[in-house]
C-alpha cells in the first residue's frame, strides 16, 4: 500500500510535497480527488499538464471497495460493508437527518474493537488493526457519492467500530481533512467524536481539535458497575474524563454530549439514576454549563445473550430526573437495528435474508 494517500493530505502538505505544484492547484487537486475518488488522465482546467502529471504518478488514491449495502426495511437508515485493500472489513452508517436532503456519516476507526465492552458486538471482536486517515475519510466518500442530487452529508460522528481515541492521529489527521474546505468541507462542529473515556488522549484531541464536540459513553455512575460493563474504568476512570470535558466546555463554551445505555437490570435502578444524578451535578457546577444527555435503548447484538433492553418505564424516570436538574435529555434514536446498523451492533454478520448487495434499494424499503 502507498505510504500516502491524496484523500489523507491538506492543501499546504501536497503543496509541500510538490513544489512544483501551486497552492491553488494543490487544493484544485485534491478536491477532484475527494470528488471524483480518482484523478483523470487528461489535465483538468486550471492546473499545468507537467506538475499535474508528476503529482498524479507519485501520488495515489487508494480506495474501500463497497461488498454491501443495507437498506434499512423501518427507517432511512443505511449500513455500508465496504473492504479495504488488505482484505478487512469497515463499515460505515449512513443516518438521516431532520432536515430533508442532509445525513450524518458514522464512521469507523478501527476494524473490530480491543476495549470489551460488555454490551457491544463490535467489542466482542476484539482488534484486528488501526484505520488509517484516508480509509476513514473514504468512509464518508463513498457516502457521498451515492447519495441523490441535492443531498449532501452535514455530518460526522466517530462512533462506529473501534474506540477513536486509540487511533488518536489518524483520526484529529482524517478529521482536518473532512473540514477542509477544498475537500470534504464538513464543519468541525458538525463533526463528533465518541469515546469511552482514554483519558490520558483527551488533552491531546482537546488541543487539536477545539471545536469539535466530544461524546462520552457512561455506562453506570457507579464504578463498580461501569467496570462490569466497560473494563477501561480500571485504568481510566470515568471521573477523570468528565474533569477534562468539563474544563474544556469551560474553556470552550461546547458542551459535550453524555450518552448513558439503559440495561434492564443493570443500570436502570433508582440507586443508579441517583448516582447518575449526582455525576452530572458534579459535571454542571465544575463546567459552568450543563451537558447534553442521550439515553439510549439496548440493541441486541445475539439472541439469547446476557442484556436487556431497559422498560420504557424506567427510561422515562431517568428522562424525567435529568431533565427536573435542567439538563439536555433525549431519548436517542438508534435507527437500523434491522441491518445491524444500530449502535453496537456494527461487524456482526448479518443473517442472510437481510443481505442486500451493493445495487437497488430493495422494493419494500420505506419512502426515502
Amino acid at each position: 500500500m502507498p505510504e500516502l494517500s491524496l484523500l489523507e493530505l491538506l492543501p499546504d502538505e501536497l503543496a509541500r510535497l510538490r513544489p512544483d505544484l501551486t497552492p491553488a492547484e494543490a487544493r484544485r487537486m485534491l478536491a477532484i480527488a475527494q470528488r471524483e475518488g480518482a484523478l483523470p488522465a487528461v489535465t483538468p482546467v486550471g492546473l499545468r499538464r507537467g506538475p499535474y502529471l508528476a503529482a498524479r504518478e507519485a501520488l495515489g488514491v487508494q480506495h474501500l471497495e463497497p461488498i454491501l449495502r443495507a437498506e434499512s426495511r423501518v427507517d432511512p437508515f443505511v449500513k455500508l460493508a465496504l473492504r479495504a485493500p488488505d482484505g478487512e472489513v469497515i463499515e460505515t452508517v449512513q443516518i438521516p437527518l431532520e432536515r430533508a436532503g442532509r445525513v450524518a456519516v458514522c464512521v469507523s476507526s478501527q476494524v473490530g474493537c480491543g476495549l470489551a465492552c460488555r454490551f457491544c458486538g463490535t467489542g466482542q471482536l476484539g482488534l484486528r488493526r488501526n484505520l488509517r486517515a484516508w480509509e476513514i475519510v473514504e468512509q464518508v466518500r463513498r457516502v457521498r457519492e451515492s447519495l441523490p442530487a441535492g443531498a449532501r452529508v452535514h455530518g460526522v460522528l466517530f462512533q462506529g467500530m473501534g474506540e477513536p481515541l486509540a487511533n488518536l492521529r489518524a483520526v484529529v489527521r482524517a478529521i482536518r481533512v473532512l473540514s477542509e474546505p477544498s475537500s470534504v468541507s464538513v464543519s468541525a462542529r458538525n463533526i463528533t467524536v465518541c469515546s469511552v473515556g482514554i483519558a490520558s488522549a483527551l488533552p491531546e484531541l482537546m488541543r487539536e481539535l477545539p471545536l469539535v464536540r466530544l461524546g462520552l459513553s457512561l455506562g453506570s455512575a457507579l464504578p463498580a458497575t461501569r467496570r462490569a460493563l466497560i473494563p477501561l474504568e480500571e485504568h481510566h476512570p470515568l471521573e477523570r474524563s468528565l474533569e477534562l470535558l468539563a474544563d474544556h466546555a469551560r474553556a470552550t463554551r461546547n458542551a459535550p454530549l453524555l450518552a448513558y445505555l439503559l440495561l434492564a437490570g443493570v443500570n436502570d435502578d433508582d440507586a443508579q439514576l441517583a448516582a447518575l444524578s449526582a455525576l452530572l451535578g458534579r459535571f454542571v457546577a465544575r463546567a459552568g454549563l450543563p451537558p447534553r444527555v442521550s439515553l439510549l435503548r439496548y440493541n441486541p447484538v445475539e439472541a439469547g445473550g446476557r442484556f436487556e433492553p431497559a422498560s420504557d418505564e424506567r427510561l422515562q424516570a431517568f428522562r424525567a430526573a435529568i431533565g427536573g436538574l435542567g439538563i439536555p435529555v433525549v431519548r436517542r434514536y438508534s435507527g437500523g437495528a434491522d441491518v445491524g446498523a444500530a449502535c453496537g451492533q456494527l461487524g456482526q454478520a448479518l443473517s442472510p435474508p437481510l443481505r442486500n448487495p451493493v445495487g437497488p434499494a430493495p422494493a419494500a424499503g420505506p419512502e426515502r
